[in-house]
């Protein structure tokens, strides 16, 4: 059996290290790139370094952003009077897609005792003096439905209610597109509980 060079074996392991990538993509990533034009492997390769070099933390909201304030902190056109708290920069992406327009506060990961995630850990302390400003009248608690999450949303709940702004929690339900008999106990509850006046 022939062996695999070094090299190759070096950026296979080196793709293997990241999320979601198995031992199998991480092979047809790596030979993609064995057979690849020299100059997408050079463009990869400056991307990721552009990534860890032109990148900085939104001092305001926390997430990723060229500069800082990031571009929609600074965006004046933005419902300021709403906060959306969420887990991750990836779930600011998402709420975008959705048309969310106001502001964010990214809390970089979840309350997780197991994995020795505490409140300090997280940016949950500098979403206080945030709330300071008059204009803000609504903190959405956009945690994921997940035991961490849910803890996360409580936490700050309880944190954030004496002060007199309100909270809410996004709705949790049912997708769009599926089917009643396919969904689990706990999602069809919270459909229930989370019902509208049609």
């Amino acid at each position: 059996m022939a062996t695999v060079p070094k090299v190759v074996r070096n950026l296979i392991e080196s793709f293997e290290r990241l999320p979601g990538i198995g031992p199998k993509t991480a092979q047809r990533l790596t030979y993609y790139l064995l057979h690849a034009p020299k100059e997408e492997a050079e463009s990869l390769a400056q991307a990721a370094l552009d990534l860890k070099e032109k990148t900085v933390i939104c001092e305001v909201c926390f997430n990723i952003a060229e500069r800082s304030p990031c571009g929609i902190c600074s965006d004046s056109s933005r419902d300021s009077t709403m906060i959306a708290v969420v887990e991750d920069p990836l779930d600011v992406l998402a709420l975008e897609k959705a048309n969310f327009k106001g502001i964010y506060h990214v809390l970089h990961g979840s309350i997780s005792p197991l994995e020795n995630i505490g409140p300090d850990d997280l940016k949950i302390r500098e979403l206080l003096p945030r709330l300071k400003d008059e204009k803000v009248k609504e903190i959405i608690l956009a945690t994921n439905p997940t035991m961490e999450g849910e803890a996360t949303a409580m936490y700050i709940e309880r944190l954030i209610k004496p002060i007199g702004v309100k909270v809410t929690r996004i709705a949790r339900g049912l997708p769009v597109g599926g089917d009643l008999e396919y969904a689990d106990e706990t999602t069809l509850a919270r459909a229930l509980e989370g019902r509208n006046e049609y």
